[in-house]
């Protein structure tokens, strides 16, 4: 199965198509521009370059979210648009859950963090053994504080492994707390379409009409509204 994945739910976007797990191109940038302007550009440079025309593509799979409210629908909006040109199923993906599968780190506990800001983090937790995910928790937006007290309520017997843009701060902050915890390795740790394709093998396709971003929280403009209310 020929899969095109998108990822824009933080800064880099990247665009990659696989046969099935099979790696066949990926184009990544992570240079602040908005993806807007760089996620379709890339993911037609790396048809072309591929040689593999977009009705050839079996499956579209994106990353719904959790992530940037602007960067989410820029990229479901894309992923839909593309699959409905041709009738094809899409497949919208935890942001979290695919950088799980991108780091095959087996017996750690899989630990993505993205900046959820108001001094919160996007996260969940994973294990993998055997090859197999496992996920331990729903996706959520908590304090580091949080974090670390669910954590130590687990009781754990395998290091952390920190994934995604907020790994660096939630790194000093659990190593504080006295958390044994690791940076996974730099081309592992960032949101990548890779994971969003290893993630969709194993998620429900269905019809570009049904796919929605999945934002945890209400947008920004949403929340400042509700504060002047009260």
């Amino acid at each position: 199965m020929l899969i095109l994945a998108l990822e824009s739910s933080a800064t880099p976007a990247s665009a990659a198509i696989c046969s099935d797990k099979e790696l066949l191109g990926m184009y990544y940038q992570n240079t602040g521009l908005t993806h807007s302007r760089t996620l379709l550009a890339l993911t037609e440079s790396l048809l072309q370059n591929i040689d593999i025309p977009v009705r050839d593509i079996d499956l579209f799979a994106v990353a719904r979210g959790p992530g940037s409210f602007t960067g989410v629908r820029i990229g479901v909006s894309a992923a839909k648009g593309l699959a409905w040109g041709g009738d094809k199923p899409v497949c919208g993906v935890s942001t979290l859950e695919a950088m799980a599968y991108q780091a095959p780190v087996p017996g750690a506990i899989l630990c993505p963090v993205m900046d959820a800001r108001r001094s919160q983090v996007y996260n969940a937790l994973f294990t993998r053994n055997d090859g197999i995910l496992t996920r331990s928790c729903d996706d959520r937006a908590i304090s580091l504080e949080e974090l670390a007290v669910d954590l130590k309520n687990r009781a754990l017997n395998n290091p952390v492994v920190l994934l995604g843009d907020g790994a660096a701060a939630t790194h000093r902050f659990l190593s504080f707390a006295g958390i044994d915890c690791s940076l996974a390795p730099e081309l592992q740790r960032n949101q990548s379409a890779y994971g969003v394709a290893l993630a969709a093998l194993a998620a429900e396709h269905v019809h570009a009409s049904v796919l929605e971003p999945c934002y945890l929280r209400p947008p920004q403009a949403e929340r400042e509204k509700l504060d002047k209310k009260e």
